[in-house]
């Protein structure tokens, strides 16, 4: 493809994208294929001779789009978002175009120093600490990854990398999160060497908040078993219903027993951007480390984890590697993003968030945050006033927790969550929205996250009117 041909075919293929996201509304939400499908209508081999765009384009259209999951149609309430906008998706197509290798200063100075200014705009949106210093990974998971290997290091004076097993208290280490913690907390763990049988899970409170009295007795109890406790997770807007753990006690039991706080604000951490909203970080000033996705509710697509630490040496000392052949001459003179996380290699993810602050400014963001969680509100206010359902949670942010529980039935009859699982699966399959489910309690939950751009008043409307519709409790 000559630079002929490419121009060509990159201004029909943003037509098509302009198109998809105007009339994305129109498509299914979810496919409804089977295992194996999409698989079986593909070539087994590749073609030994190239292809004509046509053809590849042509396949895209009939093959892949319909097979694909719609994240950002305004239907889509399941999981958590994952946004893009229309200045990231450009910002997204100049990274491609650039192409660049951003692991160090010298290999894209622009990067390095646009990272920097970003991520610092980042704190003073949240209004974070001035101690913390920002650096972008890809996804919390990785994050919460270098939070561990970091809180492990400093926990055994950097000689876990060195020695392993061998080094001292390696087999004692524990870390600490509540039952409602992400499963990337065990994954976290696993990774990092330390053992599942090394993570404790603390009990929570009525609305699903870890409770500090109980970290503080599991802490306890641990170091007088002769256990080295290194890491607490604390939960800004747990997964399963947006429960916020009380960071500051939890940071006060932290601070007594030199134990690294993490704090995992993975969707919810954008809502800190709304001042009205800041409370729910209330003790963030005692965390070592905080993460939160830009690319969840922040309008920047995937992925774009923005990684906050308080101890950049203790980060420094758990990453940095100079192998000749990555010297430079302004090493003591820049920062190398190759040096504060897992990834050598890295993409210009900075670009993308320059673009979407810029164009919408901070208070477009709000806005926009803002309609999301009134949204919300006005959802379960619906559910509420329902005879037939209820809210399994409270409400705090764009996430709606409930169920569908005839008048006439007792809440903890075992019938309703097979009623529930069916209710789900009907109104998913019109294809004009999607949700997905938790547990809380042991009783299945409905969960509705509103947090797509385009999603309106009338979108969030038609989910009610099909639970209630499908439900046969009008």
């Amino acid at each position: 493809m000559d630079i002929r041909e490419f121009r060509e075919r990159a201004h029909d293929l943003v037509d098509w994208m302009a198109d998809y996201m105007e009339n994305v509304r129109d498509l299914p939400v979810a496919p409804k294929t089977v295992p194996g499908e999409i698989r079986s209508r593909l070539p087994q081999s590749p073609p030994e001779e190239g292809e004509s765009f046509d053809a590849i384009a042509e396949d895209f259209k009939s093959l892949i789009v319909p097979g694909m999951t719609h994240w950002n149609h305004p239907g889509w309430f399941a999981y958590f978002p994952a946004n893009n906008s229309p200045p990231s998706v450009l910002a997204e197509m100049l990274t491609a175009t650039l192409g660049a290798q951003c692991m160090s200063w010298q290999t894209s100075p622009a990067a390095t120093e646009l990272e920097q200014v970003v991520m610092e705009w980042l704190r003073r949106m949240l209004g974070l600490p001035e101690g913390f210093t920002g650096v972008i990974q890809d996804t919390a998971s990785t994050s919460t990854l270098v939070a561990f290997l970091c809180a492990r290091e400093r926990a055994t004076g950097y000689a876990f990398s060195q020695r392993g097993a061998a080094a001292a208290d390696a087999g004692r280490l524990t870390v600490y999160a509540s039952t409602e913690a992400h499963s990337s907390i065990d994954k976290g763990v696993k990774l990092a060497g330390l053992g599942l049988d090394r993570l404790r899970k603390i009990a929570v409170d009525d609305h699903y908040a870890m409770i500090p009295e109980a970290l503080e007795e599991a802490i306890r109890k641990d170091r007088a078993a002769g256990l080295r406790p290194i890491c607490v997770v604390g939960v800004v807007g747990s997964t399963s219903s947006t429960a916020n753990d009380p960071l500051r006690p939890i940071g006060e039991i932290c601070r007594a027993h030199s134990v690294w706080l993490h704090v995992d604000g993975a969707y919810a951490g954008t809502a800190a951007i709304l001042p009205e909203k800041r409370g729910m970080m209330d003790g963030i000033e005692r965390a070592d480390s905080f993460v939160f996705n830009p690319h969840k509710w922040m309008f920047t697509n995937f992925d774009c984890s923005a990684y906050f630490v308080r101890d950049v040496d203790a980060l420094l000392r758990t990453f940095s590697m100079t192998p000749e052949y990555l010297k430079t001459t302004y090493d003591d003179r820049v920062v190398n993003f190759r040096d504060w996380g897992i990834q050598l290699g890295r993409r210009f993810r900075a670009l993308k968030l320059w673009f979407v602050i810029r164009s919408y400014g901070v208070e477009g963001i709000r806005t926009l945050v803002r309609r999301h969680i009134a949204l919300a509100q006005e959802f379960a206010g619906w559910v509420e006033d329902h005879p037939d359902f209820e809210t399994m949670a409270p409400v705090p942010l764009g996430l709606v927790c409930f169920r569908y529980r005839p008048h006439d039935m007792d809440a903890g009859d075992p019938r309703l969550d097979e009623m529930n699982r069916k209710l789900l699966a009907a109104v998913n399959d019109t294809g004009r929205v999607h949700l997905s489910h938790t547990t809380l309690g042991g009783r299945y939950a409905i969960r509705m996250c509103i947090g797509q751009l385009r999603t309106t008043r009338e979108d969030v409307e038609e989910a009610w009117k099909l639970f209630v519709e499908k439900a046969g409790r009008g």
